[in-house]
Protein backbone atom coordinates (compact mmCIF):
# COMPACT_ATOMS: atom_id res chain seq x y z
CA UNK A 1 0.00 0.00 0.00
CA UNK A 2 1.26 3.29 -1.02
CA UNK A 3 1.20 6.43 1.17
CA UNK A 4 -1.19 7.94 -0.89
CA UNK A 5 -3.34 5.17 -0.02
CA UNK A 6 -2.34 5.06 3.25
CA UNK A 7 -3.72 8.57 3.54
CA UNK A 8 -7.46 7.18 2.81
CA UNK A 9 -7.30 5.47 6.08
CA UNK A 10 -8.66 7.61 8.88
CA UNK A 11 -6.22 5.71 11.20
CA UNK A 12 -3.62 7.84 9.76
CA UNK A 13 -5.19 11.15 10.53
CA UNK A 14 -5.57 10.09 14.22
CA UNK A 15 -1.70 8.99 14.38
CA UNK A 16 -0.83 12.53 12.68
CA UNK A 17 -2.90 14.30 15.19
CA UNK A 18 -1.58 12.39 17.61
CA UNK A 19 2.01 13.03 16.86
CA UNK A 20 1.00 17.41 16.03
CA UNK A 21 -0.13 17.89 19.98
CA UNK A 22 2.67 16.94 22.03
CA UNK A 23 4.98 18.99 19.55
CA UNK A 24 3.99 22.00 21.42
CA UNK A 25 2.05 20.99 24.77
CA UNK A 26 5.62 18.90 25.33
CA UNK A 27 7.61 21.88 24.82
CA UNK A 28 5.64 23.93 27.09
CA UNK A 29 5.61 21.71 29.51
CA UNK A 30 9.52 20.88 29.57
CA UNK A 31 10.66 24.95 29.61
CA UNK A 32 7.41 26.34 31.34
CA UNK A 33 8.49 26.17 35.45
CA UNK A 34 11.98 27.45 34.51
CA UNK A 35 10.84 30.30 31.73
CA UNK A 36 8.59 31.73 34.44
CA UNK A 37 11.05 31.81 37.23
CA UNK A 38 13.77 33.19 35.42
CA UNK A 39 12.28 35.34 32.59
CA UNK A 40 8.66 36.68 34.70
CA UNK A 41 9.83 36.39 38.07
CA UNK A 42 6.89 33.85 38.70
CA UNK A 43 6.88 32.84 42.46
CA UNK A 44 4.52 29.95 43.62
CA UNK A 45 1.58 32.14 44.17
CA UNK A 46 1.46 33.18 40.12
CA UNK A 47 2.19 29.20 39.03
CA UNK A 48 -0.59 28.13 41.13
CA UNK A 49 -2.89 31.07 39.55
CA UNK A 50 -1.30 29.71 36.19
CA UNK A 51 -2.30 26.19 36.55
CA UNK A 52 -5.40 26.93 37.52
CA UNK A 53 -6.15 28.82 34.36
CA UNK A 54 -4.35 25.85 32.14
CA UNK A 55 -7.20 23.74 32.98
CA UNK A 56 -10.54 26.28 32.78
CA UNK A 57 -10.37 25.72 28.59
CA UNK A 58 -10.39 21.51 29.50
CA UNK A 59 -13.58 22.64 31.98
CA UNK A 60 -14.98 24.02 29.24
CA UNK A 61 -14.30 21.51 26.41
CA UNK A 62 -17.76 21.22 25.85
CA UNK A 63 -17.97 24.22 23.69
CA UNK A 64 -16.63 22.24 21.13
CA UNK A 65 -20.39 21.07 19.91
CA UNK A 66 -21.34 24.84 19.35
CA UNK A 67 -18.60 25.42 17.37
CA UNK A 68 -19.75 22.28 15.14
CA UNK A 69 -22.50 24.41 13.96
CA UNK A 70 -19.71 26.26 12.21
CA UNK A 71 -17.29 24.34 11.13
CA UNK A 72 -16.52 20.63 9.98
CA UNK A 73 -14.86 18.93 12.61
CA UNK A 74 -11.93 18.03 10.93
CA UNK A 75 -11.68 21.55 9.88
CA UNK A 76 -12.00 22.64 13.82
CA UNK A 77 -9.30 19.97 14.63
CA UNK A 78 -7.10 21.98 12.24
CA UNK A 79 -8.02 25.39 13.65
CA UNK A 80 -7.46 23.69 17.47
CA UNK A 81 -4.10 22.57 16.68
CA UNK A 82 -3.24 26.12 15.14
CA UNK A 83 -4.38 28.02 17.90
CA UNK A 84 -2.32 25.41 19.96
CA UNK A 85 1.24 26.20 18.27
CA UNK A 86 0.46 29.89 18.26
CA UNK A 87 -0.06 29.85 21.83
CA UNK A 88 3.06 27.70 22.24
CA UNK A 89 5.10 29.83 19.78
CA UNK A 90 3.99 32.92 21.45
CA UNK A 91 4.88 32.47 25.22
CA UNK A 92 8.82 33.07 24.71
CA UNK A 93 8.00 36.83 23.40
CA UNK A 94 5.70 37.58 26.31
CA UNK A 95 7.98 37.01 29.45
CA UNK A 96 5.51 38.71 31.88
CA UNK A 97 2.60 37.36 34.28
CA UNK A 98 -0.09 38.57 32.14
CA UNK A 99 1.73 37.44 29.17
CA UNK A 100 2.17 34.14 30.79
CA UNK A 101 -1.22 34.05 31.38
CA UNK A 102 -2.61 34.55 28.20
CA UNK A 103 -0.17 32.35 26.43
CA UNK A 104 -0.97 29.74 28.75
CA UNK A 105 -4.61 30.34 28.32
CA UNK A 106 -4.13 30.57 24.52
CA UNK A 107 -2.34 27.42 24.04
CA UNK A 108 -4.65 25.15 26.85
CA UNK A 109 -7.74 26.13 24.64
CA UNK A 110 -5.98 24.49 21.43
CA UNK A 111 -4.62 21.82 23.65
CA UNK A 112 -8.17 20.52 24.97
CA UNK A 113 -10.07 21.02 21.85
CA UNK A 114 -7.85 18.95 19.71
CA UNK A 115 -7.86 16.74 22.53
CA UNK A 116 -11.78 17.08 22.61
CA UNK A 117 -12.26 16.20 18.59
CA UNK A 118 -9.69 13.50 18.54
CA UNK A 119 -11.15 11.60 21.15
CA UNK A 120 -14.52 12.46 19.18
CA UNK A 121 -12.72 11.14 15.21
CA UNK A 122 -11.93 8.03 17.17
CA UNK A 123 -14.92 7.10 18.63
CA UNK A 124 -16.88 8.44 14.95
CA UNK A 125 -14.28 6.79 12.16
CA UNK A 126 -13.08 3.73 14.25
CA UNK A 127 -15.20 0.29 14.16
CA UNK A 128 -15.55 -0.60 18.36
CA UNK A 129 -13.68 -4.34 17.49
CA UNK A 130 -10.70 -1.95 16.57
CA UNK A 131 -10.77 1.03 18.68
CA UNK A 132 -8.85 -0.17 21.75
CA UNK A 133 -5.92 -1.24 19.36
CA UNK A 134 -5.45 2.37 17.88
CA UNK A 135 -6.46 4.10 20.93
CA UNK A 136 -3.13 2.43 21.98
CA UNK A 137 -1.28 2.96 19.10
CA UNK A 138 -1.94 6.81 19.55
CA UNK A 139 -1.25 6.94 23.08
CA UNK A 140 2.35 5.28 21.96
CA UNK A 141 2.74 8.24 18.82
CA UNK A 142 2.41 10.86 21.43
CA UNK A 143 4.62 9.48 23.89
CA UNK A 144 7.36 8.77 21.10
CA UNK A 145 7.01 12.25 19.69
CA UNK A 146 6.79 13.56 23.44
CA UNK A 147 10.34 12.05 24.03
CA UNK A 148 12.01 13.27 21.01
CA UNK A 149 10.92 16.96 21.75
CA UNK A 150 12.38 15.81 25.57
CA UNK A 151 15.60 14.94 23.76
CA UNK A 152 15.24 17.80 21.20
CA UNK A 153 15.14 20.55 23.77
CA UNK A 154 18.27 19.46 26.10
CA UNK A 155 20.17 19.25 22.66
CA UNK A 156 18.64 22.92 21.66
CA UNK A 157 19.86 24.28 24.78
CA UNK A 158 22.87 22.19 25.85
CA UNK A 159 25.12 22.41 22.64
CA UNK A 160 23.36 24.62 20.39
CA UNK A 161 22.26 27.77 23.43
CA UNK A 162 18.58 28.07 22.03
CA UNK A 163 16.85 30.77 23.67
CA UNK A 164 13.54 30.01 25.13
CA UNK A 165 12.46 32.04 22.72
CA UNK A 166 13.68 30.10 19.98
CA UNK A 167 12.44 26.91 21.07
CA UNK A 168 8.74 27.80 21.63
CA UNK A 169 9.07 28.82 18.48
CA UNK A 170 9.93 25.89 16.56
CA UNK A 171 7.43 23.70 18.68
CA UNK A 172 4.33 26.09 18.17
CA UNK A 173 5.42 26.12 14.38
CA UNK A 174 5.86 23.00 13.68
CA UNK A 175 2.90 22.59 15.19
CA UNK A 176 0.89 25.08 12.76
CA UNK A 177 2.79 23.09 9.85
CA UNK A 178 1.23 19.64 10.57
CA UNK A 179 -2.26 21.25 11.19
CA UNK A 180 -1.79 22.84 7.49
CA UNK A 181 -0.74 19.42 6.44
CA UNK A 182 -3.32 17.68 8.08
CA UNK A 183 -5.95 20.08 6.34
CA UNK A 184 -4.11 19.53 2.87
CA UNK A 185 -3.96 15.87 2.84
CA UNK A 186 -6.18 14.15 4.30
CA UNK A 187 -9.89 13.56 3.03
CA UNK A 188 -13.16 14.58 4.96
CA UNK A 189 -13.73 11.19 6.82
CA UNK A 190 -17.49 10.66 7.72
CA UNK A 191 -18.82 8.69 10.42
CA UNK A 192 -21.79 6.37 10.50
CA UNK A 193 -24.02 8.73 11.76
CA UNK A 194 -24.40 13.34 11.22
CA UNK A 195 -23.30 14.22 14.89
CA UNK A 196 -26.11 16.36 17.15
CA UNK A 197 -24.79 19.76 17.25
CA UNK A 198 -26.30 20.73 20.85
CA UNK A 199 -25.27 19.63 24.01
CA UNK A 200 -26.52 16.41 25.18
CA UNK A 201 -26.45 14.41 28.41
CA UNK A 202 -28.58 11.24 28.49
CA UNK A 203 -29.73 9.62 31.54
CA UNK A 204 -28.68 6.07 30.12
CA UNK A 205 -25.29 7.02 30.13
CA UNK A 206 -24.83 8.12 33.87
CA UNK A 207 -22.32 5.00 34.52
CA UNK A 208 -19.92 6.58 31.92
CA UNK A 209 -20.23 10.14 33.16
CA UNK A 210 -19.20 9.10 36.93
CA UNK A 211 -16.20 6.60 35.93
CA UNK A 212 -15.35 9.46 33.67
CA UNK A 213 -15.82 11.98 36.75
CA UNK A 214 -14.05 9.77 38.97
CA UNK A 215 -10.88 8.94 36.68
CA UNK A 216 -10.21 12.88 36.38
CA UNK A 217 -10.28 13.14 40.12
CA UNK A 218 -7.63 10.32 40.81
CA UNK A 219 -5.45 11.31 38.06
CA UNK A 220 -5.38 15.08 39.24
CA UNK A 221 -3.96 13.48 42.44
CA UNK A 222 -1.23 11.39 40.88
CA UNK A 223 -0.68 14.30 38.53
CA UNK A 224 -0.37 17.21 41.48
CA UNK A 225 0.73 15.00 44.24
CA UNK A 226 2.85 12.41 43.28
CA UNK A 227 5.44 14.21 42.06
CA UNK A 228 5.60 16.52 44.73
CA UNK A 229 5.69 13.87 47.02
CA UNK A 230 8.46 12.51 45.23
CA UNK A 231 10.11 15.57 45.94
CA UNK A 232 9.15 16.78 49.27
CA UNK A 233 9.72 13.05 51.14
CA UNK A 234 12.37 11.96 48.87
CA UNK A 235 14.15 14.88 48.13
CA UNK A 236 14.17 14.00 44.16
CA UNK A 237 16.00 16.72 42.26
CA UNK A 238 14.41 18.11 38.92
CA UNK A 239 16.93 15.73 37.04
CA UNK A 240 15.77 12.54 38.79
CA UNK A 241 12.07 13.51 37.84
CA UNK A 242 13.01 14.12 34.03
CA UNK A 243 14.79 10.63 35.02
CA UNK A 244 10.89 8.80 35.65
CA UNK A 245 9.11 11.25 32.82
CA UNK A 246 11.97 9.19 30.72
CA UNK A 247 11.12 6.27 32.04
CA UNK A 248 7.15 6.33 31.72
CA UNK A 249 6.89 7.50 28.54
CA UNK A 250 9.50 4.43 27.19
CA UNK A 251 7.06 2.31 28.40
CA UNK A 252 3.80 4.24 27.16
CA UNK A 253 5.16 3.47 23.82
CA UNK A 254 5.38 -0.02 24.10
CA UNK A 255 2.77 -0.74 26.67
CA UNK A 256 -0.40 1.51 25.11
CA UNK A 257 -0.73 -0.66 22.37
CA UNK A 258 -0.39 -3.85 24.51
CA UNK A 259 -2.90 -2.84 26.33
CA UNK A 260 -5.22 -1.58 23.69
CA UNK A 261 -5.35 -5.33 22.76
CA UNK A 262 -5.59 -6.58 25.93
CA UNK A 263 -8.51 -4.41 26.35
CA UNK A 264 -9.63 -5.71 23.25
CA UNK A 265 -9.39 -9.43 24.44
CA UNK A 266 -10.44 -9.09 28.04
CA UNK A 267 -13.47 -7.29 27.12
CA UNK A 268 -14.11 -3.33 28.76
CA UNK A 269 -15.74 -4.76 32.19
CA UNK A 270 -12.12 -7.28 32.90
CA UNK A 271 -10.05 -4.73 32.20
CA UNK A 272 -11.98 -1.98 34.30
CA UNK A 273 -11.50 -4.28 37.39
CA UNK A 274 -7.92 -4.94 36.75
CA UNK A 275 -7.51 -1.09 36.57
CA UNK A 276 -9.32 -0.36 39.90
CA UNK A 277 -8.30 -3.49 41.70
CA UNK A 278 -4.44 -1.89 40.68
CA UNK A 279 -4.88 1.68 41.31
CA UNK A 280 -6.39 1.09 45.09
CA UNK A 281 -3.01 -1.37 45.72
CA UNK A 282 -1.22 1.94 44.08
CA UNK A 283 -2.74 4.67 45.93
CA UNK A 284 -2.69 2.96 49.49
CA UNK A 285 0.92 2.13 49.11
CA UNK A 286 1.98 5.98 47.89
CA UNK A 287 0.06 6.84 51.51
CA UNK A 288 2.68 4.38 53.74
CA UNK A 289 5.56 3.91 51.59
CA UNK A 290 8.84 4.57 53.17
CA UNK A 291 11.40 3.20 50.49
CA UNK A 292 12.42 5.29 47.75
CA UNK A 293 12.53 2.37 45.23
CA UNK A 294 9.17 1.33 46.17
CA UNK A 295 7.88 4.50 45.36
CA UNK A 296 9.91 5.28 42.45
CA UNK A 297 8.43 1.77 40.82
CA UNK A 298 4.64 2.67 42.54
CA UNK A 299 5.30 6.31 40.38
CA UNK A 300 6.00 4.19 36.76
CA UNK A 301 3.36 2.06 37.62
CA UNK A 302 0.54 4.86 38.52
CA UNK A 303 1.24 6.51 34.78
CA UNK A 304 1.27 3.01 33.19
CA UNK A 305 -2.16 2.58 34.88
CA UNK A 306 -3.30 5.89 32.95
CA UNK A 307 -3.45 4.04 29.72
CA UNK A 308 -6.17 1.51 30.96
CA UNK A 309 -8.62 4.78 30.24
CA UNK A 310 -8.39 3.47 26.91
CA UNK A 311 -11.20 0.05 28.38
CA UNK A 312 -13.67 3.51 29.39
CA UNK A 313 -13.45 5.07 25.85
CA UNK A 314 -14.23 1.36 24.42
CA UNK A 315 -17.35 0.92 26.58
CA UNK A 316 -18.47 4.21 25.54
CA UNK A 317 -18.21 3.64 22.17
CA UNK A 318 -20.26 0.52 22.54
CA UNK A 319 -23.58 2.13 24.32
CA UNK A 320 -23.39 5.45 22.55
CA UNK A 321 -25.66 6.84 19.39
CA UNK A 322 -23.22 7.11 16.93
CA UNK A 323 -24.63 10.55 16.21
CA UNK A 324 -24.09 11.20 20.01
CA UNK A 325 -20.00 11.15 20.10
CA UNK A 326 -18.53 14.26 19.67
CA UNK A 327 -21.24 16.01 21.34
CA UNK A 328 -20.43 13.64 24.69
CA UNK A 329 -16.31 13.71 24.07
CA UNK A 330 -16.75 17.48 24.98
CA UNK A 331 -19.05 16.81 27.96
CA UNK A 332 -16.65 13.95 28.57
CA UNK A 333 -13.59 16.24 28.88
CA UNK A 334 -15.52 18.86 30.71
CA UNK A 335 -16.61 16.47 33.44
CA UNK A 336 -13.42 14.74 33.83
CA UNK A 337 -11.95 18.28 34.55
CA UNK A 338 -14.44 19.32 37.33
CA UNK A 339 -12.14 17.80 39.65
CA UNK A 340 -8.73 19.60 38.44
CA UNK A 341 -10.77 22.65 39.33
CA UNK A 342 -11.43 21.59 42.60
CA UNK A 343 -9.32 19.08 44.04
CA UNK A 344 -5.93 20.97 43.88
CA UNK A 345 -7.11 23.49 46.00
CA UNK A 346 -9.07 21.55 48.56
CA UNK A 347 -6.54 19.05 48.91
CA UNK A 348 -3.42 21.27 49.01
CA UNK A 349 -5.04 21.55 52.61
CA UNK A 350 -5.42 18.31 53.87
CA UNK A 351 -1.75 17.92 52.62
CA UNK A 352 -0.67 20.05 55.25
CA UNK A 353 -2.05 18.14 58.15
CA UNK A 354 -1.41 14.27 56.22
CA UNK A 355 0.04 13.69 53.08
CA UNK A 356 -1.01 9.76 53.79
CA UNK A 357 -5.16 11.14 53.77
CA UNK A 358 -4.43 12.96 50.09
CA UNK A 359 -3.53 9.10 48.41
CA UNK A 360 -6.07 7.48 50.66
CA UNK A 361 -8.35 10.24 49.57
CA UNK A 362 -7.56 8.13 46.11
CA UNK A 363 -7.80 4.88 47.22
CA UNK A 364 -11.62 5.95 48.30
CA UNK A 365 -12.04 7.32 44.13
CA UNK A 366 -10.41 4.07 43.03
CA UNK A 367 -12.60 1.63 45.43
CA UNK A 368 -16.06 3.42 43.98
CA UNK A 369 -14.82 3.04 40.44
CA UNK A 370 -14.25 -0.73 41.31
CA UNK A 371 -17.72 -0.77 42.53
CA UNK A 372 -19.27 0.82 40.20
CA UNK A 373 -17.49 -1.33 37.42
CA UNK A 374 -18.85 -4.20 38.11
CA UNK A 375 -22.24 -2.46 36.69
CA UNK A 376 -20.44 -2.86 33.38
CA UNK A 377 -22.11 -5.52 31.10
CA UNK A 378 -19.66 -7.94 29.84
CA UNK A 379 -20.64 -7.10 26.59
CA UNK A 380 -22.24 -3.56 26.47
CA UNK A 381 -24.53 -2.23 23.50
CA UNK A 382 -27.12 0.28 23.10
CA UNK A 383 -29.53 -0.32 25.42
CA UNK A 384 -27.78 -2.53 27.44
CA UNK A 385 -25.28 0.33 29.38
CA UNK A 386 -25.21 -1.69 32.88
CA UNK A 387 -26.64 -4.78 34.32
CA UNK A 388 -28.85 -3.12 35.96
CA UNK A 389 -30.76 -2.28 32.57
CA UNK A 390 -31.45 -6.45 31.89
CA UNK A 391 -32.12 -7.05 35.48
CA UNK A 392 -34.98 -4.73 35.24
CA UNK A 393 -36.34 -5.99 31.54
Amino acid sequence: MNWKQQLQKPEMLLYVMAAAVPLSFASWRALINNFAVEQASFSGIEMGILQSLREVPGFLAFGVVFLLLLFREQTLATLSLIVLGIGTAATGFLPSVMGLYFTTVLMSVGFHYAETIQQSLSLQLIHKDHLPVVMGKQMAVGSFIGLFVFAAIYLFIEFFQFSYQTIYLLGGLTTVLMALYIYRAFPHFKGDAEQHKTLILRKNYWLYYLLTFLSGARRQIFVVFAGFLMVEKFNFSASEISILFLINGVLTIFVAPKIGRLVKVWGEKRALTFEYTGLIIIFTSYAFVDNVLFASMLYILDHVFFAMAIALKSYFKKIADPADFASTAGVAFSINHIAAVILPFALGFVWILSPSLVFLTGTGFAIFSLLLSQLVPRQPDQGFETILVRESS
